[in-house]
C-alpha cells in the first residue's frame, strides 16, 4: 500500500532557512553559507543538459538544492508534458532534492505558456482535474511533491468554493504536499477583504512542508504581491502562527527584483530564524546559529 503523504513528511529532512537563487546575487550568496541553510531553484533553468546555468548551479554544490517549478502547470487542460516530466525526474535525481514544488495555476494553454501563474476556478470540477493530474505527475516522480497557493487579482467565474476550500480538497484528495506562501495568503487576504488567521486556520496544515515569505507593496487600493519589498510584520506574524500550529520542514525567503544590499537579505533571514526560535525551535539548525542582526 502507498504510504499517505502525511506519513512520508514525517521522513522528511528539517533544511531549516533558506534563499531563493538568483544569479544577481549568485556570488554573495555563496559566500555566506554560514547564514543559508538551503537554496531554492526555479527548476525550469536547470532542465537542459550542459546549460550555463547548470554549470553556475556547480558553484552552489555545498547547499541543499530545492526545485521549484513554475511551467508545470497544474491546472491547464492541455495534456501533461511527458517530455518535461522525464527532464525534473533526471533533475531531482541530479541535486538529490528530498521533494520538490510548482504552483496551484495554470501557465499555459492551447501549447502556448503564458508566462504567468493563471488562478483556476474554485469549483469541484477543477478539483477533480487537478487531483487527476496531481496523481500522473506523483505516478511518474516519486519524489514527494507540494503544491503552493498564489496570488490572484480577479474573482474566478465559475466557483462554488472558496479558495481555501478549493486548496484543502485539491491537496487532500491528491494526497500531496503543501507549500504555504503566508505573503500570498496576507496579500490576498487584503485584496478580497477576508481575515488570514482564520483562512491558514482552515487549511490541512499537517501536509506544508515548506513556508514562502516575501515582500509585497500596496498600489492605490491594490496590494501587489512584488517579491521586491521587505517583509512587513504582518507577515511575519502569520509565519509565527502556522509554526505554532504545525511543524514544517524549511522557510524559504524570496527575492526576485529591487535586490537591496546582500546585508538586507541577511537581517531579513535572522529575522525569520529569530521567529522560529520562538515558535519552532528546530528549525534554528546547528552551525547556523542566531545571529545578532534586526531588520531596520
Amino acid at each position: 500500500m502507498r504510504t499517505s503523504f502525511v506519513d512520508m513528511k514525517k521522513r522528511l529532512p528539517v533544511l531549516g532557512v533558506g534563499l531563493g537563487y538568483r544569479t544577481a546575487m549568485a556570488e554573495q550568496t555563496i559566500a555566506h553559507r554560514d547564514q543559508i541553510d538551503f537554496l531554492e531553484v526555479v527548476s525550469e533553468n536547470y532542465l537542459t543538459v550542459g546549460s550555463r546555468k547548470m554549470a553556475e548551479l556547480e558553484d552552489a554544490h555545498a547547499f541543499q538544492i530545492i526545485p521549484h517549478g513554475v511551467e508545470l502547470s497544474i491546472g491547464s487542460v492541455d495534456a501533461i508534458d511527458s517530455n518535461y516530466l522525464a527532464l525534473m525526474k533526471r533533475f531531482l535525481k541530479q541535486v538529490n532534492a528530498p521533494w520538490w514544488s510548482d504552483h496551484l495555476s495554470f501557465t499555459g494553454a492551447d501549447g502556448s505558456h503564458l508566462n504567468s501563474l493563471i488562478p483556476m476556478p474554485f469549483s469541484r470540477e477543477a478539483v477533480d482535474h487537478v487531483v487527476n493530474r496531481v496523481k500522473t505527475v506523483q505516478q511518474q516522480i516519486e519524489v514527494p511533491f507540494l503544491l503552493e497557493n498564489i496570488t490572484y487579482y480577479l474573482k474566478t467565474p465559475g466557483s462554488d468554493l472558496t479558495e481555501v476550500q478549493f486548496i484543502s480538497e485539491v491537496v487532500e484528495k491528491a494526497d500531496c504536499g503543501l507549500l504555504l506562501d503566508v505573503n500570498n495568503v496576507y496579500v490576498n487576504s487584503q485584496n478580497f477583504n477576508y481575515d488570514p488567521f482564520e483562512f491558514i486556520n482552515q487549511l490541512p496544515l499537517e501536509r506544508v512542508v515548506q513556508i514562502h515569505i516575501a515582500g509585497h507593496r500596496k498600489q492605490d487600493d491594490v496590494v501587489l504581491d512584488t517579491h521586491g519589498a521587505k517583509i512587513s510584520k504582518p507577515v511575519y506574524d502569520l509565519l509565527a502562527h502556522v509554526l505554532r500550529m504545525t511543524s514544517v520542514n524549511a522557510i524559504l525567503l524570496e527575492r526576485d527584483q529591487y535586490f537591496p544590499r546582500f546585508n538586507s537579505l541577511l537581517k531579513e533571514l535572522s529575522t525569520i530564524r529569530q521567529v522560529a526560535a520562538e515558535a519552532q525551535p528546530r528549525l534554528v539548525l546547528p552551525g547556523n546559529s542566531l545571529v545578532d542582526l534586526q531588520v531596520a
